[in-house]
This record gives C-alpha cells, structure tokens and sequence, in this order.
C-alpha cells in the first residue's frame, strides 16, 4: 500500500488487526518472499496463512478488515465490474505514484525515526 495510504489504514485499526511494515524496512521482503519490483509495482497484503494480495485487492482487503463503513466498502470489490474498474484503476495509478508526492505523500522510510534499509 503506498505509504500515505498505509498510515491512513493504520490511524483507523482501532482494532489492532492490521501489520503495517514499509517494504524498505530491513528484512520485510526476504520476510514476506517479494522481490524489490514487486513491492515497487504495487501494494501489498500479506494475510496470516501467508496469502498475498495486491493492488486493488488488497486495498479493499485493508477496507474489510478495518470494519464498520469500510467493511461495506471493501465488500463492493466482490462486484465483478467494481472490481474490474478498480483493478483498472489502480494499474493505471501505481505506476504514477510518485506524481502524487506533491499532495503530502511522504515515504515512510523518510519518516523520523523509521528503521529502513
């Protein structure tokens, strides 16, 4: 998940659920098995029994899981053409998201205090 996105989820897990590691922390992609054009392609989800998610499917996997109005949202995905245009979406978005760094995205790793490689 880019890494606006990610603090965003992590501010709303009131319940704890949620892992949020940047892919550049020491460890994270041996960790996970992704490789560095992976994890720079697109996001990532990566549930307990070792299942990844990516791209649009593991937005809406992080909607789920933070309950309430975004478990609703999170649930359109299943619709075949909501999840098409997502899909579509996003490809079309993750290639760009460095355009998107004058909107207030910060990389984690560029954080205070972040333990990044």
């Amino acid at each position: 998940m880019c890494t606006r996105g990610a603090r965003w989820a992590g501010r709303r897990d009131q319940a704890g659920g949620l892992l949020i590691i940047p892919n550049q922390a020491p460890g994270a992609l041996e960790r996970y098995g992704l490789t560095r054009p992976e994890a720079d392609r697109t996001a990532w989800l990566v549930e307990p029994g070792g299942t990844k998610l990516e791209g649009a499917a593991a937005i809406n996997r992080v909607l789920r899981e933070l309950g309430g109005g975004w478990r609703w949202l999170g649930a359109l995905y299943g619709v075949p053409p909501i999840a098409a245009a997502e899909e579509a979406l996003y490809r079309w978005f993750a290639p760009r998201r460095s355009r998107f760094a004058r909107f207030g995205v910060t990389p984690a790793c560029d954080e205070p205090g972040a333990r990044c490689a």
